[in-house]
């Protein structure tokens, strides 16, 4: 899907879910070299303070971006600011639906600030904020 910023309207919205799974949570570790005892590192420390591990934050952000690139706007853009907190920590195995809406546009600068939304399968909001991106021009083929 491929939109454009005359194409975009205040009060849009796109959703996705998502489960994450221990996978999911080993590969971002891998990755991003965080091995903080609370994901799966140290059963010892994470049951301390949660019933099971959580997902790193990271993961969460991706679901919001992958929204952002799939969904809304769908097209070539770069995310310029985002502020993001995180009310409650997400587990594996939560269904996590990130959930966007265009709350502004400015055209003359190719800037879209939406508010940003996820909850999990019970209905509670995880994380909380927004983000604005720049809207690519179209290339002419």
């Amino acid at each position: 899907m491929s939109i454009v910023i005359d194409e975009l309207f205040i009060g849009q919205i796109a959703r996705l879910k998502r489960v994450f799974t221990d996978e999911d949570v080993k590969l971002c570790n891998e990755l991003t070299r965080d091995f903080s005892p609370v994901y799966h590192v140290n059963e010892n420390v994470w049951k301390k303070f949660y019933d099971q591990p959580i997902v790193p934050g990271l993961l969460t952000e991706g679901l919001i971006t992958q929204v952002i690139s799939q969904k809304l706007p769908g097209d070539a853009c770069i995310l310029l600011q985002k502020e993001l907190v995180f009310y409650y920590p997400v587990h594996v195995g939560d269904e996590i639906t990130a959930e966007l809406e265009i709350i502004d546009i400015n055209e003359t600068r190719n800037w879209v600030t939406q508010r940003v939304s996820c909850y999990n399968q019970q209905g509670n909001e995880v994380v909380k904020g927004q983000v604005v991106i720049l809207i690519l021009p179209k290339q002419s083929s």
